[in-house]
Formats: C-alpha cells, structure tokens, sequence
C-alpha cells in the first residue's frame, strides 16, 4: 500500500489516498476514476510529499492504527448489515430509483441502496436527490 498526497489542479484542494501501488494509482487517473471531494473535477495530481521512516518506537504505532483499522472495518460490517436488513437492495438500477422515489410522493418512504457511477451521484446531487456514498467491504466468503 503506498498513501500519496493528491492536490486538484482545479480548487487546489488537497487531501490523501491510498493506493494498492503507484502503478494502481496510474491506472486509475488514467481511466479517470480520481475526483476532487469538494468540487468533483478530474484534474488531480499527486502533491510533493517527503517519505516516511518508520523507526522501531513506531512500531507500536503501527500496531495500534492495524487494531483502529480493524475497529472501523468491524463498524462498516455493522453498518453494512443494518443497511442489508431494512433497505431494499436496486443494484446498478440506483440512479432511476432515486430518482423514482424523489419523484414520486408515494414512494417517499422507500429505503434503497446500490451501485451508481460518479457521474450519476453528480446528477442527483444536481436534482436535489439526497444520495450517500458509504465504504462496502465485500465478503471474503462470496
């Protein structure tokens, strides 16, 4: 895992990722999968960034951040399954059903999630469609 420094050429906004490797992070800027959180523009690059040692004091850093991670890693399942039990899963059909429901007074109380690209999550903030975007691990077992 490499953590780069990203900085929008657009708003100059900065802020961190993680990345499976620097060949990975190519991959995805290149497919334009990278976007600015405060103005969704493509135009992101990586930031000037000095590297960082890790000393051996550090270790039990690393040791506690792996026991934070698997804390919220326990906390995203917990949420995961709340939203499997009472929301209605619409899979890659997310985008018309939001807007379905929106639209719509009679369905007003439906609960959904699913999958939608970046592009539409834009449009329906756009429409005034309240979305979110929450992390999903996906089982090791499936």
């Amino acid at each position: 895992m490499i953590k780069y420094e990203l900085i929008c050429k657009s708003c100059k906004h900065l802020f961190e990722s993680w990345f499976a490797s620097s060949a990975e992070y190519e991959k995805l800027k290149k497919k334009s999968f990278l976007s600015c959180l405060k103005c969704d523009s493509k135009k992101i690059e990586k930031n000037l960034m000095a590297p960082k040692l890790i000393k051996n004091s550090s270790k039990q850093n690393i040791v506690e951040k792996n026991f934070k991670n698997k804390n919220i890693e326990t906390q995203i399942r917990k949420y995961q399954k709340f939203i499997k039990d009472n929301f209605k899963y619409v899979g890659e059909n997310f985008a018309y059903e939001a807007r379905s429901i929106h639209y719509d007074n009679k369905k007003k109380d439906k609960a959904i999630y699913g999958t939608a690209s970046n592009d539409e999550i834009k449009e329906l903030k756009e429409e005034g469609i309240d979305t979110n975007i929450i992390p999903w691990i996906e089982n090791k077992n499936n």
